[in-house]
């Protein structure tokens, strides 16, 4: 390894093939002559509290493509960050994250509610198990695409969606934990966006008559759920210890948005689940809507196949359109369905200090479905009695 005073005269006279020559200006500086093309390069050893760590060498650029100053300059450059102990060959740390250990950093990043836990880990452990233990790097995209038209074949495309879903969660997560992982390869499928819900409309008088007809603890539960226009899993959790009659207040503390909800009920409401609480206060039961075949003992299933009634969902569309043409503004309909206000001013919006406040607009909405209980009197003239008489 011969030493010499480069000149870009002699980098041209340098033989293929000759090996290394050092330069005498620039520290660790040299050209490197292969078989068939001239580089600098740059080798420096890198110490760390007086230790030497290992020797490394970086390719700077071949000779025909910059001239002998920029070489300098860069070498220069490099050869200050080696002598501060930065090794400039170092790559990121690789973890290796597995999609399982990905999918448990993931879910412990912020509280998700149990059944979207639930929901995550089912999608991983049943849809994903052959790659749950598989490195997050191991990816490639066209493995995800064979896995997703694979689902999409065998479970149809809403599962396969959902669970495309929760890998590109997994993997964004992995991604902020390992530098390696430079891209996510869900990015690259086209997921559909769900379709939007369609709903029929809602005959009052036709729902009051279904609801008659069913038993009186789910009469009342259906009734609950268009007055409230609550999500399911708030409805059917509520406890007796959740109804306040004397300020009559509904409190949902199962709710999407976390927190809880206290919802302003309007009179046929209250009084409604005041004898509800007195027809099943001999059971003994914690639950405002006791089921004694559920093991949870309350009801989860709120669904009539001898009805043609509104799911709990639908109620919710129906709800939010019975509002609107009951007069009631966007705001206050928003936040009685346990809904967050957009924006930024949003966040300064507490609906738990304003009960009072959203309880006529709470009335107005019960108004709005007491009016359809019984259907329209026809008003018959004068001239139609005598054609009839």
């Amino acid at each position: 390894m011969a030493v010499i005073n480069l000149t870009e005269a002699r980098i041209r006279d340098l033989e293929l093939g000759s090996g290394i020559w050092r330069d005498e200006q620039v520290k660790g500086l040299m050209v490197v002559c292969h078989a068939t093309t001239k580089t600098y390069a740059v080798q420096g050893d890198v110490r760390r509290n007086g230790r030497h760590v290992r020797t490394v060498r970086v390719k700077i650029d071949r000779v025909d493509r910059i001239g002998l100053r920029e070489a300098r300059n860069r070498a220069k450059a490099i050869m200050s960050q080696i002598q501060s102990g930065v090794d400039p060959t170092a790559k990121p740390e690789e973890s290796g994250i597995t999609i399982a250990a990905a999918l448990d950093a993931h879910l412990g990043d912020k509280p998700f509610r149990p059944a979207t836990q639930e929901s995550y880990r089912y999608n991983v452990d049943h849809y994903l198990a052959r790659y749950r233990n598989r490195a997050v790097t191991d990816l490639s995209r066209t493995e995800v695409r064979d896995i997703y038209d694979r689902l999409r074949e065998k479970c149809g495309q809403t599962t396969a969606t959902c669970v495309m879903r929760t890998l590109r969660a997994v993997i964004n997560t992995a991604m902020r934990m390992d530098e390696t992982i430079t891209a996510n390869p869900v990015s690259a499928l086209r997921i559909p966006n769900p379709k939007r819900r369609e709903v029929d409309g809602l005959d009052l008088v036709a729902w009051w008559k279904a609801t008659d007809a069913l038993s009186p603890i789910r009469r009342d539960l259906h009734r609950a759920m268009l007055l409230t226009g609550a999500r399911r899993s708030s409805i059917l959790q509520v406890r007796r210890e959740d109804v306040d009659l004397e300020r009559n207040i509904l409190t949902f503390n199962h709710m999407k948005t976390g927190g809880r909800m206290l919802f302003p009920m309007g009179t046929w409401l209250a009084a409604m689940i005041k004898d509800r609480l007195a027809e099943d206060a001999p059971l003994n039961n914690p639950w405002l809507w006791p089921s004694p075949m559920s093991s949870c003992g309350h009801v989860t299933e709120p669904r009539e196949d001898s009805a043609d009634l509104p799911s709990p969902h639908e109620c919710r569309h129906h709800a939010r359109t019975l509002f609107i043409a009951a007069g009631v503004p966007y705001a206050e309909s928003a936040l009685l369905l346990g809904q967050r206000l957009p924006g930024a001013s949003g966040g300064y919006v507490h609906a738990e200090h304003l009960v009072e406040h959203l309880r006529p607009h709470a009335q107005a909405l019960e108004d709005k479905v007491l009016a359809g209980r019984r259907p329209a009197l026809k008003v018959v003239g004068v001239a139609e009695i005598a054609d009839a008489a």
